[in-house]
């Protein structure tokens, strides 16, 4: 008789399982090049999530915000919110605490998802305005596209989905995330 799972250790379960399965692809392909410097300062505060390969958590997001919070220690607070499925579903906030690598210009960083699980956090690519940047992992397996406004051009899209492809990422998963005002957009 097998013991019965909580939706908590499955949800454990499945990301150490994508976890796993990622490291072997991540093996056959060169790192994702960070950016050479992040101002941590400036980098922080609210950024729209527009597009992207997102997680399973994230494939029906609507209205997705993502708030960075310098903390005393030097860790950084990432909240993200978004709606469920629509404009108008269910509101859902996910908190993690991120950690930057050191000798990185603050552009590599661990987020702790889940318990003892962490994400990798690769600024890839950051506009020098720092009005747009481009989230990657060397698992190739999730990326964001982040904008300071609820939008980006059809040809900011494009060009993030070029730059990807450029680093080894399947494309066709890509979602633009939608941003329509239905009373739950503002702040996280």
């Amino acid at each position: 008789m097998h013991a019965r799972r909580t939706p908590r250790r499955k949800v454990a379960a499945t990301l150490a399982a994508l976890v796993l399965l990622a490291g072997g692809v991540a093996a056959s392909l060169p790192a994702i090049r960070p950016v050479p410097r992040v101002d941590l300062h400036r980098f922080m505060g609210t950024w729209y999530l527009v597009g992207g390969i997102p997680t399973p958590f994230e494939r029906d997001a609507w209205n997705a915000v993502e708030t960075y919070t310098l903390l005393d220690d030097g860790r950084i607070r990432t909240t993200l919110a978004f709606n469920r499925g629509s404009a108008s579903g269910p509101r859902k906030r996910i908190e993690a605490p991120a950690s930057v690598h050191p000798g990185t210009g603050n552009a590599v960083w661990d987020v702790r998802v889940l318990g003892p699980f962490k994400s990798q956090y690769v600024v890839a690519w950051l506009r020098e305005d720092y009005g747009l940047m481009l989230v990657a992992r060397d698992a190739r397996d999730y990326a964001w596209l982040f904008s300071r406004t609820p939008g980006a051009s059809a040809a900011e899209l494009d060009a993030a989905r070029q730059r990807l492809r450029s680093l080894g990422y399947d494309v066709s998963r890509w979602r633009t995330i939608p941003h329509v005002d239905a009373g739950h957009r503002a702040a996280p």
